[in-house]
Formats: C-alpha cells, sequence, structure tokens
C-alpha cells in the first residue's frame, strides 16, 4: 500500500532514549556532496523538526565543525523540541580525507568541550565514538566519555562502526544507548554479528546512508558526482561498479512501482522491516538538503512491504559489486574479517 505521512510515536533506543522514529543525518549540509547553501540548509532543518523528525545527527568533522555550528543555529530557539547527537574521534574530514582516528581521554574531553562550544548547548543527547582508535583500548575511551556523562555533559553514549566484541567490552562500562553503522540494502554485513549484539544488549541501531549514500533512490549515477564529491573515494561508487550496482536500483524501483511509493520509502521500509524481523529499535537518519525529501521520507514507516517484495529486497544486496569502504579499519566489517 502507498504510505502517508502520520503522526508517528517516538522509539526507545537503548539506555532510556527516547527519538523520533526518523532521523536526519546532518553530513549531507556541508559541502561533502558538493557545495551547499548555508540558508537552504537551515531551512530544511528548520522544517525536519516541524514535521516531526526532531533526532538530529551530526559531528565534529562535517563541514570542519561547521555542520555543528549551523545546527546551533537551529538549536538556539528549538533546543528542547531536538534529541541531539554529536561523534568525534575523527581528525580531519569527509571532503579532504583523514589524518588521524584518536580515542584517548584527553581528546574526549577537549573534542565534547569543543562540540558544546559550537553547538551553543549545555549537553549533548547522544555522544558517539565516531571510529574507534585501535591504539587506545576502547574500555579507555568509553570511560573517558562515561565521565562526561556523570559531569552532565552528556546523556547517552554511542558507538560507530564498531564490531560485536568491542560493543559488549564498551558495554561494560557503561550502558550504550545506540550503535551508528551503515545499514541499507546493498550494505547488510553488519547483519551477521554486530545487530545480534546490539539485540543482546538492548542497544538500538541507528543506520547511517541508509538510502546508500542517495544511490537507492535512483538518482546517482557516474556523471552526477562532482569533482569534490566524496564518494569518489568509495570503491562500489566507482564508474564500473556504478554502474554494475543499478542491479540493486531496479529491484528497489521495481517494489516502488508495485506499492506507489518512491524508490527512498522502499528504501526506508526494509529498514524499518529488519528491525522488526531481527528484534530492536532502528532509527535511520537519512540526510537532505530539501525539505521535500523530508516529507517524502516521512511515508516510509507507513509503507508495508509484503513477503515477495522482501524476498526482491533481500535478494538485491547479492548484487553489489565494490565495497562499502577503501579501509577495511574504517568499518566493523573490516575489523571483523581480520585472522
Amino acid at each position: 500500500m502507498a504510505p502517508e505521512n502520520t503522526t508517528l510515536a517516538p522509539v526507545l533506543l537503548g539506555d532510556g532514549l527516547t527519538v523520533s522514529p526518523l532521523g536526519f543525518g546532518g553530513m549531507a549540509l556541508t559541502t561533502v556532496y558538493g557545495d551547499a547553501d548555508p540558508d537552504e540548509s537551515l531551512r530544511t532543518l528548520h522544517h525536519a523538526v516541524d514535521a516531526g523528525v526532531t533526532f538530529i545527527d551530526t559531528a565534529d568533522v562535517y563541514g570542519a565543525g561547521g555542520n555543528e555550528e549551523l545546527i546551533s543555529q537551529l538549536l538556539k530557539d528549538r533546543r528542547d523540541e531536538v534529541q541531539l547527537a554529536t561523534k568525534f574521534g575523527i581528525v580531519g574530514n569527509p571532503r579532504d580525507g583523514y589524518t588521524d582516528v584518536r580515542g584517548d581521554a584527553a581528546y574526549v574531553r577537549q573534542a565534547a568541550e569543543n562540540s558544546l562550544r559550537r553547538l551553543g548547548t549545555d549537553t549533548i543527547d547522544l555522544y558517539y565514538l565516531h571510529r574507534r582508535d585501535l591504539r587506545v583500548p576502547i574500555v579507555e575511551t568509553v570511560e573517558a566519555m562515561a565521565e562526561l556523562v556523570r559531569e552532565g555533559k552528556v546523556r547517552h553514549l554511542g558507538l560507530s562502526e564498531v564490531t560485536a566484541e568491542e560493543l559488549r567490552e564498551a558495554s561494560t562500562v557503561h550502558p550504550i544507548a545506540a550503535v551508528q553503522s551503515e545499514w541499507s540494502i546493498w550494505s547488510r554485513d553488519v547483519e551477521r554479528n554486530v545487530v545480534p549484539a546490539a539485540k543482546e544488549l538492548g542497544t538500538g541501531f541507528v543506520p547511517y546512508s541508509p538510502l546508500g549514500r542517495g544511490f537507492l533512490t535512483g538518482t546517482v549515477s557516474a556523471a552526477d558526482l562532482g569533482e569534490g564529491d566524496f564518494r569518489h573515494r568509495i570503491p562500489r561508487f566507482a564508474e564500473g561498479a556504478l554502474d554494475a550496482n543499478q542491479a540493486v536500483v531496479a529491484a528497489v524501483r521495481s517494489v516502488a512501482g508495485e506499492l506507489g511509493a518512491t524508490p527512498a520509502q522502499v528504501a526506508l521500509a526494509w529498514l524499518f522491516e529488519q528491525g522488526r524481523r531481527l528484534g530492536l529499535p532502528v532509527v535511520p537518519i537519512p540526510g537532505t538538503r530539501r525539505a521535500q525529501r523530508i516529507d517524502e521520507n516521512l511515508g516510509a514507516p507507513s509503507l508495508t512491504l509484503g513477503a515477495a517484495q522482501l524476498d526482491v529486497l533481500d535478494g538485491a544486496a547479492s548484487a553489489v559489486v565494490g565495497s562499502r569502504s577503501a579501509d577495511p579499519n574504517w568499518v566493523s566489517q573490516g575489523r571483523e574479517q581480520r585472522p
């Protein structure tokens, strides 16, 4: 059946953190996908909150802090309406490349203080370790994060792109409210180990790039990627791979046509269904620069996928060509496959 925008019930992730059933990924509002208009970006953020998308996700490296500063303009008058998530740990930025990953205690505190200042707020609702620093035991990093909770500067802790083992280790120090990793129809590796661990520990899951960095919407081709687009760094966006991966888009489009929905709605609805099938709360955070896309995405939670349609979408993952990361240590999949 075709979706309709409705008032949606909030979702309980882990550690008592309640958020809107769909989040907003702020990285899209920076220059990583090409030039962005800050005025349009701010209008889009306000539209998201007006529409009920109140779980706003950013990071200190997006736009070298500029994304947090943009979101601070939203928070000036609407802080009480927003569940605010930000991240630390990556040195550098997506567009120009990363130079380091840090998880030492001194850096945890430094990064948090800088984010609080840029965001213009006293408290971060959900503070993520953006990437694991393999030089530092994860329990040491999480203990430093937990100290921020005890001080009232952070309410809940999250981890991004951790392995199941890393999640379990971290949870011995402090409850983990959410794991944020790439998860979509064409990125399903987290289902093997990370998702079951999150379910076991009562941790919610926040899929980033739920629309395959725009690819699953059927609107991205090699010709569309501008010179400054960081997707050039991702193997599955290489020209040959991107052409082969159109088979995944064809499957999504086919289901969308049957339901009178859009490909984006189908891709998001598949993730909601995966959460139900695998038994844990799932809150995707698609990003966009356009307000109308938020309205479109909000149709996804009420979209019903039939068994045959789920079979088509589940099978599409087997056609994917290329890794989701050029660096195997950058994502959980690479570290879990190491001998």
